[in-house]
């Protein structure tokens, strides 16, 4: 791909991801750029119109939609929506989430039916390409009129107000926006009329974290199929149950995936062919296909929700140019995307939760292995503590598995009466979305050290690799140790591993 990427009116999952990992500059193609001048023209017509009232146009917000304001003023509205709506609260969100919402909000924007400015879109624009990342607060959302609190964050630093991460050349530091404009020698922009709004209006909060845990998770479910292979021949388990004549009885995509995969890892394993003893598994590792199976049909499900979003215009009121008219609706609102996280967030809970169940039975010293995986019981606990923190986490996760999006406050007077909460579904699906990383990995410590007690059987090649590039990370247990740098060790391993080596 080129060093600077255009964003026009459509960008994929898969582009966002290289722009971001390959730290990209963006521009606006010729096009989308005409789109955008052609809307601002249009919006520019109608307000030297006497006598039209546009809802946040020239009108004030929310259940303030009823109050008209004079052309004279329409500046100072759109600035004081943005200083009034920036209320966030919390811990500040990554700064690679703030560069995705700015990005989200480019790719909107440029769409031309919001009316905001070239000025303004290029601006933001600046602020990608320098590494200038406004301070966002990770609370304040209700997931509906956009995330409005969030995006008056991300959006303020254009007027000069608020605060961003800039590079000092030593790393990066919180300063005014103020400062960072003189020391760039921008000037703060001036915004016209329904600039404001069109910002602060979006779903570009909720879907940045969306975009943010597909990329996260995608690989995740990769290794959860990996890792429970891997557990597979640690514990001496059958392969027969991933035979595909009995997926074709019950055809989920994601079950029939799954066991195809596993097959797939475990061909030509002399552990997986060796003789078995016992005529089932447990669960945990029997429904391997019908559980990830589940949770990848799950995933699919929610990459259409966020790709949809990426490409879509969440603002309001939208202008259509080519209709010769302007339409105030509810694009805002985050249901969508609510439900899809909630939904994620309940399938990775369940990658966990199986997970943790095989870790359990990995030490639980049945299939001629030693309890706890370690060859001196009593003496040394082992592995019998990561399992404990696994439970930990399973259980949270179970917890923030609740739905965010059955809730709805009412709030703007009454007249914003139903809230989607998806920006809270959002925050807690990321926070699944980790924990699992950490469980998964603690099953793999395990996993490794089981195979360890199977040799000198061999696993498939696909097994292999990755074992014996994790070992020059973390050494097997002969004795005690302290395993919380052993655990950190295995998380990082799993960020930094190519995956492209095994995965279909």
């Amino acid at each position: 791909m080129k060093d600077i990427i255009e964003i026009s009116h459509e960008i994929s999952l898969s582009e966002i991801e290289y722009i971001i990992d390959h730290n990209k500059k963006i521009a606006i193609s010729k096009n989308a750029l005409a789109a955008v001048e052609k809307c601002r023209a249009y919006l520019d017509q109608r307000m030297a119109k006497e006598g039209d009232a546009i809802y946040g146009v020239n009108t004030g917000f929310g259940s303030l939609c009823n109050t008209v304001v004079s052309n004279a003023d329409l500046s100072t509205l759109q600035e004081n929506l943005l200083r009034s709506h920036a209320c966030g609260a919390g811990e500040k969100i990554d700064r690679d989430l703030v560069k995705i919402m700015l990005l989200l909000k480019i790719q909107s924007l440029v769409l031309g039916s919001s009316g905001v400015s070239v000025a303004t879109v290029n601006r933001l624009v600046d602020f990608f390409n320098n590494g200038v990342y406004p301070v966002v607060y990770e609370q304040g959302s209700l997931g509906a009129s956009g995330d409005l609190a969030p995006l008056a964050h991300l959006c303020l630093p254009l007027i000069g107000d608020g605060e961003v991460w800039i590079d000092n050349g030593n790393g990066f530091e919180i300063v005014s926006a103020k400062t960072a404009l003189a020391k760039l020698n921008w000037q703060p922009i001036q915004l016209q009329s329904k600039e404001g709004l069109a910002l602060i209006n979006g779903t570009q909060f909720m879907s940045a974290y969306g975009t943010y845990v597909y990329l996260k998770a995608k690989k995740l479910i990769h290794w959860s199929n990996l890792i429970a292979a891997t557990s597979m021949e640690g514990f001496d388990a059958r392969i027969e149950p991933f035979h595909p004549a009995l997926h074709d009885l019950r055809p989920h995509p994601g079950q029939i995936e799954t066991a195809r995969v596993i097959r797939y890892l475990l061909a030509n394993s002399a552990m997986i062919a060796a003789p078995k003893k016992q005529v089932q598994d447990p669960y945990s590792f029997r429904c391997i296909p019908q559980v990830h199976g589940a949770t990848w049909d799950a995933f699919q499900y929610f990459k259409t929700v966020v790709d949809i979003e990426v490409n879509a215009v969440t603002d309001n009121p939208n202008v259509f140019p080519d209709l010769d008219t302007i339409i105030s609706g509810g694009n805002f609102h985050g249901q969508p995307l609510a439900l899809a996280y909630d939904f994620l967030a309940i399938a990775l809970a369940e990658l966990g939760n199986i997970s943790e169940r095989r870790t359990f039975q990995l030490i639980s010293g049945i299939r001629h292995l030693p309890a706890f995986l370690t060859a001196n019981p009593g003496l040394n606990s082992g592995f019998m503590i990561p399992q404990y923190t696994a439970a930990s986490i399973v259980s949270q996760n179970k917890q923030l598995a609740t739905p965010a999006s059955v809730d709805s406050i009412v709030s703007s007077n009454g007249q914003e009466d139903h809230v989607s909460m998806g920006a809270n579904a959002a925050t807690k699906l990321l926070r699944v979305c980790t924990n699992l990383e950490t469980v998964l990995a603690i099953e793999y410590m395990n996993a490794a050290q089981a195979i360890e007690f199977r040799r000198p059987l061999k696993s498939s090649h696909h097994i292999e690799e990755p074992l014996a590039a994790y070992r020059e990370k973390v050494a097997k247990l002969e004795n005690d140790r302290y395993l919380y740098t052993d655990m950190q060790e295995t998380i990082q391993f799993m960020r930094n591993y190519n995956l492209d080596e095994w995965t279909i």
